[in-house]
């Protein structure tokens, strides 16, 4: 990273402050990763330059080996943030097979001359042009307030400001009215696809909230202001579905959280086959509400009546319905459903989508009813079948990703993956969680918390999401921030199995043993016998030099061994600990055979800091394909 020093630079609206690392607009601090402030950085300090990629990847990530494509991605994440026209250059220009110039005017300034300007009086090409667009979207504002009588001048203030950075919306869970109280997987599966529509309208001015964070809202009974506050959103969607048969009754409306306005309201009357046409409805005029400049692509996308058999379409709904409960037989259950809707419709990409996560999912859960050896096949043809027929779907190159991450080991295709998903969808927060542990077994963590603020900035109520931070921080060595990570999520949910084992990882760490033995025997407590959080157990007795403890524990885990391939990574952890390095490494080589994904984080869990110098180990991560352990 370039070496900080006391200089300030202006170009267009904004302020750049090198010492502090913060860049501001209008009085008003952009959000960006310490990566993407360096990065730009760079380009500023030498604007009207070509300055090569390689040469910013040394400045920026000095002792990291980092891809051009993180280089790329953080370009992008600049453009937008900085509000690039729609050719992306205005700022930053792309010089091709080469590197970036900073293209527009830069002038470095002194700190008192830094805090007294007014970006309103700059008088660049391009701050001009912001003005005059600014204007002309007051014109036409005003033209509203006429003929609008709903908008008030408040509103249209706020709006006007909202609309030149980006906003955030929650679609709340729709309330089921039908007769029958079994439709509730309908209307959660509509409150699903309106995410998953929304999120693909313009990423760079709108993000949507996750559906893990907004479905804890269901029957709360709390106000719009109160939602907006916890979950940072700006606007609230929220609304009914009643269900007669094939005929489905939406109420929607959209509502302005600061002040509680109702912007816009409206009722449909459809048949269930035009649900899609429905929900393309409701997202076209939200986006036209919020101001949103979409796409000829993505206006095309609205624009084209689509239809969909209601039995295909209500067994995929069924199918993601009992997929978000998780769990092993919820996963089997699903599996059910989506192929009962690819019978009814072979070329119905969602479902085949949806298939995928179950797979991927159900083959990574202990002892899974499906052997693993065939279910993470199954999940990547069904990835592959779900894009053969729709490119665009998100959620089917990230469940293709974390195949080739979790279980073929195929780095540059597993990345290649997420970014592709993450380029259809920035606002994925599944896709920013599992593309972490990417970074983290590849030994960047720094990347690896970047992507995980992305993720929690999506999806600020996930607790899992939460405690992957927890452990990601600890992996780092930054106990304090991990238990703190790990906290929140126990505030929301004091059973929640994960943060106790996060909790008791800080603790290890810290080499508080006995505490450590606390937060795992409260673990147990919850989820009894979870072979996790016994395979911890085992390894920290030993650490506190209770070998017995530690041997009762690893005797039973290879009387179940007998029967389960998922265990070898456990019963590895507990040998490693013990000092018997050479039975650890063969229990390593069974999970090596049964492609354990557990492996891919070999190097940074701290059971196998003793074998780091073996090359029966080094050779074991190099055929996984992770850099080489540090001694």
């Amino acid at each position: 990273m370039p070496q900080k020093t006391k200089a300030f630079y202006t170009f267009g609206p904004f302020t750049l402050d090198s010492q502090e690392s913060v860049l501001t607009t209008q009085g008003e601090r952009v959000p960006l990763t310490p990566k993407a402030f360096a990065t730009l950085l760079v380009l500023v300090e030498r604007s009207g330059h070509v300055i090569e990629k390689d040469e910013i990847l040394k400045l920026v990530w000095p002792d990291t080996f980092v891809e051009e494509g993180t280089l790329a991605q953080n370009i992008s994440t600049l453009r937008k943030a900085l509000g690039d026209g729609t050719n992306g250059q205005t700022y930053i220009e792309t010089i091709p097979r080469r590197g970036y110039r900073f293209v527009a005017p830069v002038k470095a300034e002194t700190e008192e001359r830094a805090a007294a300007i007014i970006p309103s009086n700059d008088s660049s090409p391009v701050s001009s042009s912001r003005f005059r667009m600014a204007a002309w979207t007051a014109l036409i504002l005003i033209a509203l307030l006429g003929t609008g009588g709903y908008l008030s001048r408040g509103h249209l203030r706020r709006s006007a400001h909202l609309s030149t950075s980006r906003a955030t919306l929650a679609v709340l869970p729709f309330e089921n009215l039908s007769s029958a109280p079994d439709q509730q997987y309908f209307a959660d599966g509509f409150t699903e696809e309106m995410i998953a529509q929304l999120g693909d309208l313009d990423p760079a001015k709108l993000a949507i909230i996750a559906r893990v964070s907004a479905m804890q809202y269901k029957g709360a009974g709390k106000n719009a202001r109160d939602i907006g506050q916890e979950l940072g959103a700006d606007y609230i969607l929220q609304g009914s579905v009643t269900r007669d048969g094939d005929r489905v009754r939406i109420t929607a409306q959209l509502i302005q959280t600061q002040d509680q306005t109702t912007l816009w309201a409206r009722d449909y009357d459809r048949d269930v086959r035009d649900i899609l046409l429905l929900q393309s409805e409701v997202a076209t005029a939200i986006a036209s509400e919020i101001k949103l400049k979409l796409s000829p692509e993505e206006s095309a996308r609205l624009a084209i009546p689509r239809s969909v058999d209601p039995n295909t379409y209500e067994l995929y709904l069924k199918g993601r319905y009992f997929w978000n409960k998780r769990g092993e037989a919820n996963f089997v259950t699903a599996i059910d459903y989506f192929q009962q809707a690819i019978a009814n419709d072979p070329k119905y990409a969602p479902a085949y989508a949806g298939l995928a996560d179950a797979y991927a999912l159900l083959g990574s859960s202990p002892n899974p009813s499906i052997p693993r050896s065939e279910a993470m096949p199954r999940a990547k043809a069904a990835a592959m079948k779900a894009l053969q027929f729709d490119e665009s779907l998100a959620d089917a190159h990230t469940s293709l990703a974390f195949v080739k991450m979790h279980y073929e080991w195929d780095w540059p295709g597993s990345q290649k993956e997420f970014q592709r998903a993450l380029n259809l969808n920035p606002n994925y927060a599944t896709a920013h969680e599992w593309y972490a542990f990417w970074f983290t077994a590849q030994g960047r963590t720094d990347q690896a918390l970047e992507q995980l603020a992305y993720a929690q900035k999506a999806d600020p109520l996930s607790l899992i999401i939460k405690a992957d931070t927890a452990e990601i921080l600890n992996y780092s060595g930054r106990y304090a921030e991990s238990q703190k990570e790990a906290q929140k999520a126990l505030d929301m949910d004091p059973n929640f199995l994960p943060a106790y084992l996060c909790l008791a990882d800080v603790q290890v760490g810290t080499k508080n043993y006995q505490s450590a033995v606390t937060d795992l025997q409260k673990a147990l407590s919850i989820v009894p016998d979870d072979s996790w959080t016994l395979a911890r157990l085992g390894a920290t007795y030993a650490l506190a030099g209770e070998r017995k403890k530690a041997e009762t524990i690893l005797q039973g885990m290879l009387r179940d061994s007998k029967n389960r391939g998922d265990l070898t990574m456990n019963i590895a952890q507990i040998y490693s600990v013990l000092g018997e390095n050479d039975q650890a490494l063969v229990y390593l080589e069974k999970a090596y055979e049964y492609r354990e994904g557990g492996l891919i984080l070999m190097n940074v869990r701290h059971e196998f800091q003793n074998l780091h110098s073996d090359p029966r180990f080094v050779d074991l991560t190099h055929r996984v394909g992770l850099p080489a352990p540090r001694r």
